[in-house]
């Protein structure tokens, strides 16, 4: 697609503008941040900004400028958020805009919320052929709750299906505004992406600070660079900061030269100073990644801030696996990638475990089954590191008959039954968006994952909303997978937690040979555990491979065996070589092979493969 030139703005590089260091240079900054469902268009429409403003030129014009990790590209969805500086002229005034693109997936929220406590406001995006989808309400109120300016705007206004008056109905219904506020826009074509930009400048309002007060920013993201070590982005809050200043990290009480400090452009653009209201970075030579904490505050050293800024809440998992090497020698190594993934990906935790099975690892926490699938693949493609992950698993409360109370996030962490009082579950409450025609099978797939139904509301037309409440373990595995399908795709899915409610929960062991394997136990809902249990043996069956000895694959609730299956054992023809002559003589030879299986059976050891532990995913 050709540029659409504006005539107003010099494209040749602009380092800075005249006026940007003058007194009332906040009044021409903004900060905002594109928020909106998974596939809404995002990506795309941030590369016209980039486009239009001449921030990006030539050669580095390409789909998703901003998405520079390989796997984003592949697979066309934002993980992280992408901060990045524009120049824009209106009116005969320069302004400096700070764009932040954030994902759209539920599984990467915490992304969203990091990004909107950086901003002053935020562009809405709605795809004019879906209309309002689940996320992009839970992106709103993650919005409004930070008191952001909304700009309502229709993208994929140049496609045939799109539903103009209609979505433009549902946007007024959402958050109030009038119908000329919503712009309409095509993040492939560039229609309006020149009112989206004046009513940025227009609508935005400008960051609020004391330029003269001590130094307060605000860490909202980090990375790791081999060479240059931790690097830190920031938005000033109060105050400004020099470079090789004596800084301090009021969390971590450590401090640091800033070596380096500039803005995000394409690529980063050092300077030698940074004002209230900019968004930017600083490298400081910090190896280790627990001295950097999302959410921190820098100050100076020598006149610090009085308190630090109310960052935003801790990320709280929803989902937990183990992850362990192949290679025992690899625990350390596997131990450094995590730390340096967790840098870049604040909503990942973890914590050292053992597993009989599987020897030393970590326990980690994801936000969803998307998010654990991109850290396994980013693991394999960034570090080079093998992993092995166990069934996934959410955390219980287990309160004990002593009044104890522990949260227990592994079945093997579970204390012995008969001290157990009660064992409590996360309960989630689901926004489900979808047509009324798929209302039925959507109802069904809820109840039957014991989902309760709270409410039922017609948007508009055949759109239906409806909320759930349900128990987190149930929609771990498989529950997004299925919505798509009984809804053929035109379902949307958003989800917050509510807290924990009792459950009759019992513990699944699954044994092989009479020896539990840890990693494939599970903590499951009495009703379901008989089924879950065969259908596990089953799936083990076809997946591990025959020995010289019987298998027996077992399920287990405490000493009650509930299902089980036989891997037969991989047996030679002994009796091959017999012609005829006294059936004695076969039996003494098939005694003597029994002899030997019952022998090797005492000390053979079964392997376990790996895609076993992610059998229960397939389950049906």
């Amino acid at each position: 697609m050709a540029r659409k030139e504006n005539p107003t703005i010099n494209y040749e590089h602009i380092i800075i503008f005249a006026d940007y260091f003058c007194e009332d240079r906040m009044k021409n900054i903004r900060n905002f941040c594109i928020i909106a469902h998974i596939d809404h268009g995002k990506s795309t429409l941030a590369d016209r900004l980039l486009e239009y403003t001449g921030t990006v030129t030539g050669r580095d014009i390409q789909n998703q400028v901003l998405d520079d990790m390989e796997l984003e590209r592949e697979r066309g969805i934002t993980i992280k958020s992408h901060a990045i500086q524009m120049n824009y002229k209106h009116n005969n005034d320069d302004y400096v805009l700070n764009l932040i693109d954030t994902p759209g997936h539920v599984d990467f929220s915490y992304e969203v919320s990091r990004s909107i406590a950086a901003c002053e406001g935020a562009l809405l995006i709605v795809d004019a052929t879906q209309g309002i989808q689940a996320q992009t309400i839970s992106n709103l109120y993650l919005a409004i709750e930070n008191d952001l300016e909304i700009i309502p705007v229709m993208n994929k206004m140049d496609l045939d299906s799109a539903m103009p008056e209609q979505v433009e109905e549902q946007i007024i219904e959402l958050i109030g505004c009038d119908r000329e506020d919503i712009l309409r826009a095509s993040g492939k074509t560039g229609i309006g992406v020149e009112d989206i930009l004046t009513h940025i400048v227009e609508r935005i309002p400008a960051p609020i600070g004391d330029p003269k007060a001590p130094l307060q920013a605000l860490i909202f993201d980090s990375v790791f660079n081999s060479f240059r070590g931790i690097i830190a982005y920031f938005k000033i809050v109060n105050g400004e900061i020099h470079k090789n200043d004596l800084v301090k990290f009021v969390n971590t009480k450590k401090e640091y030269n800033a070596d380096e400090i500039g803005v995000l452009r394409l690529k980063p653009e050092p300077r030698n100073v940074l004002k209230t209201g900019d968004v930017g970075y600083i490298i400081s030579g910090i190896k280790t990644s627990k001295e950097v904490k999302v959410g921190d505050t820098i100050t100076h050293s020598s006149n610090p801030c009085k308190s630090a800024i109310d960052g935003f809440e801790d990320v709280k998992p929803m989902v937990f696996a183990g992850v362990y090497p192949i290679d025992a020698e690899d625990y350390e190594d596997l131990r450094a990638s995590l730390e340096k993934l967790q840098l870049n990906d604040a909503s990942l935790t973890f914590e050292p475990e053992s597993s009989a099975a599987l020897g030393f690892g970590f326990r980690c926490g994801f936000l969803g089954l998307l998010h654990m699938e991109i850290i396994q693949e980013r693991l394999d493609r960034e570090f080079e590191m093998n992993v092995i992950t166990t069934v996934p698993n959410v955390s219980y409360m287990v309160y004990t008959k002593k009044k104890e109370e522990i949260e227990v996030h592994n079945p093997s962490g579970l204390p012995d039954l008969s001290v157990v009082d009660r064992i409590e579950e996360p309960f989630i409450k689901a926004q489900i968006i979808t047509n009324a025609e798929y209302l039925g099978a959507v109802m069904t797939l809820c109840l039957t994952k014991r989902g309760t139904l709270n409410s039922q509301t017609f948007i508009t037309g055949n759109r239906v909303d409806l909320s759930f409440d349900m128990p987190l373990g149930e929609i771990v595995f498989d529950f997004y997978d299925k919505l798509k399908s009984v809804s053929k795709g035109y379902a949307s899915f958003d989800y917050y937690r509510i807290g924990f409610r009792p459950a009759n929960l019992v513990k699944l062991d699954i044994l092989l040979n009479g020896d539990s394997v840890d990693a494939l136990s599970a903590l499951i809902h009495n009703d379901n555990a008989q089924a879950f249990g065969r259908r596990i043996c089953e799936k083990l069956k076809e997946l591990i491979p025959r020995q010289q000895f019987d298998i027996a694959v077992q399920a287990a609730i405490g000493a009650k065996i509930i299902a089980r299956e036989t891997v037969k054992a991989v047996r030679k023809d002994v009796t091959a070589k017999c012609y005829g002559g006294d059936i004695t003589r076969k039996r003494k030879l098939l005694e003597k092979q029994k002899k030997g299986k019952k022998r090797m059976k005492q000390i053979g050891n079964v392997e376990v493969p790996q895609n076993a532990f992610l059998a229960v995913l397939k389950l049906d």
